[in-house]
């Protein structure tokens, strides 16, 4: 047998007493279980006590396990397509054209890709708690990884308000009498009750949800296709041959280069949450054979739902629509979904209705994300020290219920939307939370490239990393690379933005204050763990692995490597 072999039965290299790293447990296995079904289920008070774990305050057996397979792979393919990708990419339509729209999601599209296969190959070797931001504390800086770990929570945060904000806009389309606070009300109890349940709450609501957008965007592409071909109603706007048209007029380009630069923060809030599967692969029963499968479901997220969705509304929608967002109705108005003008204008009876329903369906389910998102990487930064302990309270249920109550104060700031000034703060919001993420997916990049680099220098083989990112360290560096040019053009944009030579000191914080937030907790970070960048060499890159069933990996391999080039290929990006 190989010495990476060996390596790999013996599954974790760390003797017992030595101490694990922040967020790395010893796959303890969960105590759920023994509890009875109301208190496993929150739906008795004695389900709100502290969680009692052999392991003590910190260890991730404290959280639920309950996730299976079929919940991360539908977690990975839609679990956070929301108001971005249904309702923002009208504004980035009207601000960039049907190019830029295209161009600008394909390139953060292939950014996620690498990121999301890099998180995959550390979460199936590190079993982590809460928050991925532990990799970045692992293997680049402490410091900054206590900055990405509040930077996550606070997107989240404000990411709660937007989504109920754009609840309310969104059933507005049906009746315009009934006050937006009666909605936001409504689908705040909603996503309340959904956190009652727990884990298991959040994952089969996003199983659900998950197959809805999925069907529903199919069913999208097929009409669309027949719509574009002319097979419209007689009447309508697409009842002869659209082809590509609107690309030559009004064109396929607005706004020029700025336009371009400025549909990016669209696109990155769009494909934000994307990198949920790697959070929730922690609470997975068996995330060693689940994750890799629901990794390999990015590449289908990225190509139905972004490319070929956003392909098609290029092609049916003008730019210069007047009732598409931000292009001088306001974002409060009910008609700025290009998916739901492509029903009206197509004269389908009932499918412009049928599209808000998936758009609302969307938009509960990303609040619903923010909660879970935003409270798990809450209780990693408590169990850590890097927050108040009381936010490492996890009760027997399973839940983190302080972190929760966190994440559920902020929605009180969707009610701002009754005042003339929401359209602002939705402004605000959306700015925030799109850059937001791009610091989270660079950082997961570069802690993919410096545990190469340790991995390497400690001798170890890439024989021993069971799942690897498809495109290896090249990849990550090629994501790193395409954040740090988005960000570029973002700034860009905030000191120039489109239709201005120069921007306002407010417009300017408006598109960019992400970057002070980070830098402002990157600081905190150091002032409060007076600890700075790691050497390759001080990179500890064995304890806390996960024991891996290696017989069966090694199986698997030996098959596919006897597999022709096609079907390996196959396996290896889509299965």
């Amino acid at each position: 047998m190989s010495s990476s072999e060996e390596k790999g039965h013996i599954g974790i290299a760390t003797p017992p007493e030595k101490d694990l790293p922040p967020g790395f447990n010893d796959n303890a296995e969960t105590t759920r279980d023994t509890e009875d079904f109301r208190t496993r289920n929150g739906l008795n008070l004695r389900s709100f006590q502290r969680r009692d774990d052999e392991k003590g305050i910190g260890s991730t057996s404290e959280l639920d396990r309950t996730m299976r397979s079929r919940h991360l792979h539908m977690i990975a393919i839609g679990g956070s397509i929301g108001a971005g990708f249904f309702v923002g990419s009208g504004g980035a339509l009207a601000t960039g054209g049907p190019a830029s729209l295209l161009i600008d999601f394909a390139i953060i599209g292939i950014m996620m890709f690498n990121t999301v296969y890099a998180l995959g190959e550390l979460a199936v070797m590190f079993p982590v708690s809460g928050g991925f931001y532990t990799y970045s504390t692992r293997f680049i800086d402490p410091s900054w990884g206590f900055a990405m770990g509040w930077n996550y929570v606070m997107q989240w945060a404000v990411v709660l308000p937007l989504e109920l904000t754009v609840c309310g806009v969104t059933v507005q389309y049906w009746n315009k009498d009934i006050s937006v606070g009666v909605w936001i009300t409504v689908f705040l109890l909603f996503i309340v009750i959904i956190n009652i349940f727990g884990t298991l709450g959040y994952a089969e609501e996003e199983f659900w949800s998950s197959v809805l957008k999925l069907g529903a965007t199919i069913v999208f592409l097929i009409i669309a296709f027949v719509l574009v071909l002319g097979g419209g109603p007689e009447g309508s706007r697409y009842d002869s041959y659209v082809g590509a048209r609107l690309w030559y007029d009004p064109g396929a380009f607005a706004n020029g280069f700025k336009g371009f630069c400025s549909v990016f923060v669209t696109a990155a809030f769009s494909f934000s949450g994307t990198e949920l599967v790697g959070l929730a692969a922690a609470e997975a029963r068996n995330p060693v054979k689940s994750l890799p499968g629901a990794i390999k479901q990015v590449f289908w997220r990225i190509t139905l739902f972004y490319i070929l969705g956003l392909f098609f509304v290029g092609l049916l929608i003008p730019y210069d629509d007047p009732r598409l967002l931000n292009s001088g109705s306001g974002y409060a108005d009910a008609n700025t979904s290009p998916f739901v003008l492509v029903g009206k204008y197509a004269n389908l009876t009932g499918f412009d209705s049928f599209m808000n329903v998936i758009i609302l369906v969307s938009v509960v389910s990303i609040g619903v994300s923010a909660v879970y998102g935003g409270s798990r990487t809450l209780t990693a930064l408590g169990q850590q020290g890097y927050a108040p302990k009381i936010f490492s309270y996890v009760d027997r249920s399973g839940r983190p219920l302080f972190s929760v109550l966190f994440i559920l104060m902020w929605s009180p700031i969707a009610y701002v939307n009754l005042n003339t000034k929401g359209p602002v703060v939705f402004d605000w919001l959306l700015a925030l939370s799109g850059l937001a993420t791009l610091f989270t997916w660079g950082s997961i990049c570069l802690a993919h490239i410096r545990f190469r680099k340790a991995w390497a220098l400690q001798g170890h083989t890439l024989d021993e990393i069971p799942f690897r990112a498809i495109g290896g360290v090249y990849g990550s560096y090629l994501g790193l690379g395409l954040c740090i040019l988005v960000l570029i053009a973002q700034l860009y944009v905030a000191i120039s933005p489109v239709g201005s030579d120069l921007n306002t000191a407010e417009g300017f914080f408006k598109s960019y204050l992400a970057l002070p937030v980070v830098i402002a907790f990157w600081i905190g970070g150091f002032i409060w763990k007076r600890a700075g960048w790691l050497n390759v060499s001080q990179i500890d890159v064995d304890s806390g692995r996960r024991e891996l069933p290696w017989d069966e990996i090694n199986e698997y391999r030996t098959r596919l490597a006897a597999m022709p080039a096609w079907k390996r290929i196959v396996h290896t990006v889509f299965i």
